[in-house]
Protein backbone atom coordinates (compact mmCIF):
# COMPACT_ATOMS: atom_id res chain seq x y z
CA UNK A 1 0.00 0.00 0.00
CA UNK A 2 2.68 2.35 1.31
CA UNK A 3 4.75 1.62 -2.10
CA UNK A 4 1.08 2.68 -4.13
CA UNK A 5 0.89 5.87 -2.77
CA UNK A 6 4.58 6.73 -3.46
CA UNK A 7 3.96 5.93 -6.85
CA UNK A 8 1.08 7.28 -7.31
CA UNK A 9 2.58 10.65 -5.78
CA UNK A 10 5.04 10.58 -7.85
CA UNK A 11 2.65 10.05 -11.14
CA UNK A 12 1.02 13.68 -9.79
CA UNK A 13 4.23 15.44 -9.66
CA UNK A 14 5.58 14.04 -12.73
CA UNK A 15 1.81 15.31 -14.42
CA UNK A 16 2.27 18.57 -12.99
CA UNK A 17 5.83 19.65 -14.32
CA UNK A 18 5.41 17.83 -17.22
CA UNK A 19 2.95 20.41 -19.20
CA UNK A 20 6.48 22.45 -20.53
CA UNK A 21 9.73 22.18 -21.26
CA UNK A 22 11.83 20.97 -18.12
CA UNK A 23 14.19 24.40 -19.24
CA UNK A 24 13.05 27.41 -17.27
CA UNK A 25 10.00 26.39 -15.50
CA UNK A 26 9.37 29.29 -13.36
CA UNK A 27 5.90 28.41 -12.94
CA UNK A 28 4.01 24.55 -11.85
CA UNK A 29 1.94 26.27 -15.54
CA UNK A 30 2.85 29.51 -17.20
CA UNK A 31 0.72 31.87 -19.21
CA UNK A 32 -0.83 30.72 -22.73
CA UNK A 33 1.06 34.03 -24.62
CA UNK A 34 0.30 32.66 -27.99
CA UNK A 35 -1.18 34.76 -30.77
CA UNK A 36 -2.27 34.25 -34.41
CA UNK A 37 0.13 35.96 -36.87
CA UNK A 38 0.98 39.55 -37.54
CA UNK A 39 1.49 41.31 -40.60
CA UNK A 40 3.48 44.28 -38.78
CA UNK A 41 0.86 47.21 -39.75
CA UNK A 42 -0.70 46.29 -36.29
CA UNK A 43 -0.03 49.14 -33.65
CA UNK A 44 0.83 47.17 -31.24
CA UNK A 45 3.61 45.71 -33.02
CA UNK A 46 6.18 48.60 -32.57
CA UNK A 47 7.02 52.02 -34.00
CA UNK A 48 5.12 52.88 -37.03
CA UNK A 49 6.08 53.43 -40.31
CA UNK A 50 3.88 55.24 -42.33
CA UNK A 51 3.75 54.95 -46.08
CA UNK A 52 5.76 51.82 -45.62
CA UNK A 53 6.41 49.99 -48.38
CA UNK A 54 5.09 45.63 -48.10
CA UNK A 55 9.37 45.27 -47.72
CA UNK A 56 9.79 47.65 -45.65
CA UNK A 57 6.95 46.52 -43.12
CA UNK A 58 8.52 42.87 -43.06
CA UNK A 59 11.87 44.65 -42.28
CA UNK A 60 10.64 46.49 -39.57
CA UNK A 61 9.12 43.28 -38.09
CA UNK A 62 12.63 41.46 -38.93
CA UNK A 63 14.20 44.14 -36.66
CA UNK A 64 11.52 44.48 -33.67
CA UNK A 65 12.28 40.41 -33.27
CA UNK A 66 15.84 41.29 -33.25
CA UNK A 67 15.88 43.60 -30.77
CA UNK A 68 13.71 41.28 -28.36
CA UNK A 69 16.03 38.57 -28.49
CA UNK A 70 18.57 41.66 -27.70
CA UNK A 71 17.46 42.70 -25.20
CA UNK A 72 16.29 39.05 -23.24
CA UNK A 73 20.30 38.34 -24.13
CA UNK A 74 20.85 41.07 -21.93
CA UNK A 75 17.72 40.74 -19.50
CA UNK A 76 17.39 37.14 -19.32
CA UNK A 77 20.79 36.11 -18.44
CA UNK A 78 19.88 35.55 -14.52
CA UNK A 79 18.77 31.92 -15.93
CA UNK A 80 21.02 30.40 -18.20
CA UNK A 81 19.09 27.59 -19.20
CA UNK A 82 17.21 29.83 -21.23
CA UNK A 83 19.93 29.87 -23.39
CA UNK A 84 18.85 33.42 -24.51
CA UNK A 85 22.14 34.55 -25.06
CA UNK A 86 23.72 31.45 -27.42
CA UNK A 87 20.21 32.00 -29.23
CA UNK A 88 20.72 35.70 -30.09
CA UNK A 89 24.54 35.03 -31.21
CA UNK A 90 23.26 32.05 -33.27
CA UNK A 91 20.67 34.29 -34.85
CA UNK A 92 23.36 36.49 -35.69
CA UNK A 93 25.87 34.05 -37.00
CA UNK A 94 22.86 31.91 -39.27
CA UNK A 95 21.12 35.01 -40.34
CA UNK A 96 24.07 37.77 -41.27
CA UNK A 97 22.45 38.68 -44.57
CA UNK A 98 18.74 38.97 -43.71
CA UNK A 99 19.43 40.80 -40.28
CA UNK A 100 21.13 43.41 -43.13
CA UNK A 101 18.88 43.51 -45.92
CA UNK A 102 16.52 44.30 -43.07
CA UNK A 103 18.47 46.92 -41.70
CA UNK A 104 19.42 48.63 -44.58
CA UNK A 105 15.57 48.56 -46.00
CA UNK A 106 14.70 50.42 -42.78
CA UNK A 107 17.66 52.89 -43.51
CA UNK A 108 16.08 53.88 -47.01
CA UNK A 109 12.26 54.09 -45.61
CA UNK A 110 13.84 56.76 -42.98
CA UNK A 111 16.19 58.32 -45.77
CA UNK A 112 13.04 58.42 -48.16
CA UNK A 113 10.70 59.93 -45.70
CA UNK A 114 13.06 62.85 -44.54
CA UNK A 115 13.81 66.17 -46.18
CA UNK A 116 17.82 65.30 -45.87
CA UNK A 117 19.67 61.97 -45.14
CA UNK A 118 20.76 63.41 -41.57
CA UNK A 119 17.10 63.73 -40.99
CA UNK A 120 16.57 60.29 -42.12
CA UNK A 121 19.11 58.98 -39.84
CA UNK A 122 18.30 60.41 -36.98
CA UNK A 123 14.97 59.13 -37.42
CA UNK A 124 16.38 55.69 -37.26
CA UNK A 125 18.20 56.22 -34.24
CA UNK A 126 15.07 57.26 -32.59
CA UNK A 127 13.10 54.29 -33.96
CA UNK A 128 15.89 51.74 -32.68
CA UNK A 129 15.90 53.18 -29.70
CA UNK A 130 12.34 53.04 -28.87
CA UNK A 131 11.96 49.54 -30.46
CA UNK A 132 14.86 48.17 -28.01
CA UNK A 133 12.94 50.32 -25.25
CA UNK A 134 9.69 48.44 -25.49
CA UNK A 135 10.77 45.25 -24.98
CA UNK A 136 12.60 46.40 -21.04
CA UNK A 137 10.43 44.91 -18.73
CA UNK A 138 10.53 44.21 -14.90
CA UNK A 139 7.15 42.70 -14.11
CA UNK A 140 7.02 40.63 -16.70
CA UNK A 141 10.32 39.20 -17.05
CA UNK A 142 9.73 35.92 -16.31
CA UNK A 143 6.72 35.69 -19.16
CA UNK A 144 8.80 37.30 -21.80
CA UNK A 145 12.12 35.59 -20.89
CA UNK A 146 10.53 31.88 -21.10
CA UNK A 147 8.78 33.15 -24.28
CA UNK A 148 11.92 34.94 -26.09
CA UNK A 149 13.67 31.51 -25.31
CA UNK A 150 11.37 29.59 -26.93
CA UNK A 151 11.10 31.84 -29.81
CA UNK A 152 14.76 32.27 -29.85
CA UNK A 153 14.85 27.85 -30.51
CA UNK A 154 12.34 29.14 -33.43
CA UNK A 155 14.89 31.25 -34.62
CA UNK A 156 18.07 29.15 -34.87
CA UNK A 157 16.26 26.38 -36.54
CA UNK A 158 14.55 28.70 -39.02
CA UNK A 159 15.98 28.22 -42.77
CA UNK A 160 18.38 30.95 -43.57
CA UNK A 161 16.25 33.79 -45.17
CA UNK A 162 13.21 32.62 -43.52
CA UNK A 163 13.88 35.27 -40.30
CA UNK A 164 10.72 36.87 -41.46
CA UNK A 165 8.47 34.22 -41.75
CA UNK A 166 9.53 33.66 -37.88
CA UNK A 167 8.83 37.23 -36.80
CA UNK A 168 5.54 36.89 -38.77
CA UNK A 169 4.53 33.88 -36.58
CA UNK A 170 5.74 34.79 -33.29
CA UNK A 171 5.74 38.79 -32.60
CA UNK A 172 2.32 38.97 -31.62
CA UNK A 173 3.40 36.35 -28.53
CA UNK A 174 6.54 37.98 -27.85
CA UNK A 175 4.29 41.62 -27.61
CA UNK A 176 2.20 39.59 -25.13
CA UNK A 177 4.80 38.15 -22.87
CA UNK A 178 5.33 41.98 -21.46
CA UNK A 179 2.06 42.00 -20.04
CA UNK A 180 2.63 40.77 -16.31
CA UNK A 181 0.87 36.99 -15.64
CA UNK A 182 2.05 34.67 -12.54
CA UNK A 183 1.09 31.38 -12.03
CA UNK A 184 -1.78 29.63 -13.68
CA UNK A 185 -1.73 26.00 -12.20
CA UNK A 186 -2.73 27.46 -8.83
CA UNK A 187 -2.98 31.22 -9.43
CA UNK A 188 -4.12 32.23 -5.64
CA UNK A 189 -1.80 29.60 -3.43
CA UNK A 190 1.21 31.53 -3.96
CA UNK A 191 0.09 34.84 -2.43
CA UNK A 192 0.33 35.26 1.30
CA UNK A 193 -2.43 38.02 2.36
CA UNK A 194 -0.92 41.01 3.95
CA UNK A 195 -3.13 43.02 5.94
CA UNK A 196 -2.78 46.69 7.24
CA UNK A 197 -2.78 47.21 11.28
CA UNK A 198 -4.27 50.21 12.37
CA UNK A 199 -4.83 50.94 15.96
CA UNK A 200 -7.77 52.05 17.49
CA UNK A 201 -8.17 56.20 17.76
CA UNK A 202 -10.61 55.88 20.64
CA UNK A 203 -9.24 58.55 23.22
CA UNK A 204 -9.05 55.46 26.11
CA UNK A 205 -7.33 53.72 24.05
CA UNK A 206 -4.03 55.56 24.66
CA UNK A 207 -2.34 56.36 27.34
CA UNK A 208 0.70 59.12 27.68
CA UNK A 209 0.61 59.03 23.54
CA UNK A 210 1.25 55.07 23.41
CA UNK A 211 -1.44 53.14 22.19
CA UNK A 212 -2.68 50.58 25.32
CA UNK A 213 -2.51 47.25 23.72
CA UNK A 214 -3.47 46.05 26.57
CA UNK A 215 -7.07 47.42 27.01
CA UNK A 216 -7.90 48.35 23.18
CA UNK A 217 -6.18 45.05 21.72
CA UNK A 218 -8.39 42.11 20.15
CA UNK A 219 -8.03 39.94 22.54
CA UNK A 220 -8.84 43.21 25.39
CA UNK A 221 -12.09 43.92 22.72
CA UNK A 222 -13.24 39.99 22.84
CA UNK A 223 -13.17 40.06 26.75
CA UNK A 224 -15.31 43.02 27.39
CA UNK A 225 -17.89 41.93 24.73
Amino acid sequence: MTIVRIMAGLSLAAGLFAGSPASAQFFLKSYDFSSAAVTGVEPEMGMPMPGATPTEVRAGLVWNLRAALNVAALQCDFAPMLLTVDNYNAMLHDHTAELKSSLDTINGYFVRSAKTKAAGQSAFDRFSTRTYSAFATVAAQYGFCQTASKIGREVIFAPRGQLGDVATRYMGELRNSLIPYGEQQFPRAFYARTYLFLPDFQPDCWRKGRYNAAYCGSSAKKKRR
